[in-house]
């Protein structure tokens, strides 16, 4: 699997990066054939939260052994210092590692956010300089997730971003200005740039949902592959985050090893092909949580 380098932490990620969320119903014993699969393909960078369900405590006790193999990326969604501290060091017993290579402030998506991240993202900082993680990072998941990164890298000089890119988002003006004022203040300052929902789709509605996703992915393979291939062609991007449901991951991946960068036109064509979409954002009105 063709592998980039993550901006200026040096690490060359795999350009399928694994969605930890996939362990999220999981026992060690069950989280063990995915992830030793995953590692087989090429993959070298886990992307997990405590959120995630049981994933820290479903993958933690397998790290140990593959440590050396995988950059290692944690995220917090708390706001206060001290349960943002717990938080961390809950993290590192469960998955087993002294030292993180990134830790991230999780889920932040508006400026108004970021503001309540402040004593949280005061513990982000001090795990680096402790040591207890290499690098720092923000994420997000809605429409106001670009603006708020891009305050973020100006106040707290974070090294990597992750949000959301997929053909139909790409679409909203609005929002793609903002991703690409995001991605050029990243190419400037050597940020690292993690896209997430590769593969959506729409909301699932009135469906019912059958895959381990709050979103609907692509179905076919031709969907998830244009998918994959539309993301890691966005100029400035380095990988992509795998989703939470693992049969859809392991099409992703496949389709990852297979990458070819979209053409200009075809770029064109994937936006156009999915006009008539419904966007999987605001997250409040439209997400239906994946670990029911």
């Amino acid at each position: 699997m063709e592998t980039r380098r993550l901006g200026r932490t040096g690490h060359r990620s795999s350009v399928a990066i694994l969605g930890g969320a996939a362990f999220a119903t999981d026992s060690p014993e069950a989280a063990e054939p995915f992830l030793t699969e995953v590692l087989a393909a090429g993959v070298n960078h886990l992307d997990i939260a405590p959120g995630y369900g049981l994933a820290e405590r479903a993958v933690g006790p397998h790290l140990p052994a593959v440590r050396d193999r995988l950059f290692i990326a944690g995220k917090t969604g708390e706001t206060e210092r001290d349960r943002a501290r717990e938080r961390l060091d809950k993290t590192l017993t469960r998955l087993q590692v002294d030292q993180l290579d990134l830790y991230q402030a999780h889920g932040v998506t508006s400026v108004d956010e970021l503001d309540r991240r402040t004593e949280a993202f005061e513990v982000i900082l001090d795990a680096r300089e402790q040591g207890l993680t290499r690098f720092i990072g923000i994420t997000g998941h809605d429409l106001g997730a670009p603006r708020a990164h891009l305050e973020a890298i100006r106040r707290y000089d974070v090294d990597t971003v992750m949000f959301p890119v997929y053909p139909r988002v790409w679409t909203d003006p609005v929002y793609r200005a903002d991703a690409e004022a995001l991605l050029a203040e990243c190419a400037a300052r050597d940020v690292g740039v993690l896209a997430i929902k590769a593969v959506a789709w729409r909301p699932w509605g009135d469906r019912r949902p059958d895959t381990m996703t709050w979103y609907e992915p692509h179905r076919t393979d031709e969907g998830i592959e244009r998918g994959v291939r539309f993301a890691l062609s966005t100029p400035g991007v380095h990988a992509f985050c795998t989703p939470s449901d693992p049969s859809t991951a392991r099409r992703a991946i496949d389709a990852a090893a297979r990458f070819a960068p979209l053409t200009d036109d075809e770029r064109t064509a994937a936006t156009e092909d999915v006009g008539d979409d419904e966007v999987i954002f605001p997250l409040a009105g439209k997400a239906v949580s994946p670990w029911r």
